[in-house]
């Protein structure tokens, strides 16, 4: 019976074993932020996401962690990353509050960006103030994230930084919601069809590099994609997303991260009608 029983865990654990390397591991963002916050002074702050969940050791001791400084002098100018292939197309979207931002995400996708011949779908879209990413030691006033996933579970994240100035139109689009959302404790706000082809990029030149979920649980190789070009939104629009969280801080941005070692390029095209 003792035979039996070693060789009954021997199989149990192959097999657990072998699922593990079959299935893709989880790169998904948290639904629910409540877990952690952005205090620099609390046991829940940045310094101690590692220590809250084993699954979140990553955020102590990962070494491609996001976000970073864009310094221009050590980025690599290419012309060889191609432009962004972008997809996209409309669909029904939901603002869901996570407990530090709003996220606006699509039922069913919304379409698709290739990179290196991936294609990835694009999840949501979320919003950090000020920025996480900085450009020559810089922070802007806000920074969306749209959310790509392949088939096969990898991340691409496509970042684009705001400053204070005219209004963004697609934030503009969203207002009624979002203020809808600010004046509710619902989690979930039906926004109807949305279209991400009206989030406005305006540039063709981007950074890219390998980094990781900016929040818990910190999943590295995460491919990211920061457009050069800083838009604009209003002083309002970024206040708005920040009530509408309820949260009670006036931040939501990761500190910047080391690079260790890793390589950073900057695209540039070869025509430079940009």
């Amino acid at each position: 019976m003792g035979k039996l029983a070693i060789q009954l865990l021997f199989l149990i654990t192959f097999f657990l074993v072998l699922v593990s390397h079959i299935l893709p591991i989880t790169s998904q963002e948290l639904e629910d932020e409540t877990e952690f916050d952005y205090n620099p002074y609390s046991e829940r702050g940045p310094a101690h996401w590692g220590r809250i969940h084993p699954e979140w050791v990553a955020c102590s001791n990962g070494s491609m962690q996001s976000p970073i400084d864009l310094l221009n002098e050590r980025v690599d100018i290419v012309s060889y990353l191609g432009r962004l292939n972008r997809s996209y197309k409309p669909g029904n979207a939901t603002l869901r509050n996570r407990g530090h931002d709003i996220m606006l995400k699509w039922e069913s996708g919304a379409g698709t960006i290739e990179i290196n011949g991936t294609e990835y779908v694009l999840k949501q879209c979320h919003w950090h103030s000020p920025s996480e990413h900085t450009i020559d030691g810089k922070r802007f006033a806000l920074e969306a994230h749209m959310v790509h996933e392949s088939l096969d579970g990898k991340v691409a994240v496509v970042g684009i930084l705001y400053k204070i100035g005219r209004p963004d139109s697609f934030l503009s689009s969203l207002t009624e919601q979002l203020e809808s959302v600010a004046g509710t404790n619902e989690r979930d706000t039906v926004v109807g069809v949305v279209d991400p082809r009206n989030i406005e990029i305006g540039s063709r030149k981007y950074y890219r590099y390998l980094g990781s979920l900016t929040t818990p649980p910190c999943t590295e190789n995460v491919l990211w994609t920061i457009v050069k070009k800083v838009r604009t939104a209003t002083r309002e629009q970024v206040r708005l997303l920040r009530v509408a969280v309820h949260d009670d801080s006036d931040t939501n941005a990761r500190p910047l991260q080391p690079l260790n070692g890793r390589s950073v390029k900057l695209f540039v095209p070869e025509d430079k009608h940009d």
